[in-house]
């Protein structure tokens, strides 16, 4: 298999790993009652969570972390932060806010 051809074949696999994840987008109670948003259950390479991180912190203009396939932002941004997934292309039915 040549190179493009693997590469290509990478993003299809990612594709339907975004369309049949099952992503929960929480808010939980830091630290001096800080509240934070947690993403879990987005099945990427660490590159993409980054990626995914960097477009979602400078969008909602907040800090934030990938910490063991977990995406972690400052502050309550649960409603956002499920839209920017939809538009990332994950299904609407695929992500469950609490």
């Amino acid at each position: 298999m040549s190179k493009d051809q693997d590469e290509g074949f990478q993003d299809i696999l990612a594709e339907l790993d975004r369309e049949e994840a099952r992503v929960k987008v929480r808010m939980e109670m830091r630290r001096f009652g800080k509240p934070t948003t947690v993403i879990e259950g987005i099945k990427m390479s660490e590159k993409d969570m980054h990626d995914l991180s960097s477009k979602m912190k400078r969008s909602l203009a907040t800090g934030g972390t990938v910490k063991d396939g977990i995406l972690i932002l400052q502050g309550d941004h649960r409603e956002a932060a499920a839209r920017m997934l939809k538009e990332q292309g994950f299904s609407e039915s695929s992500i469950e806010v609490i």
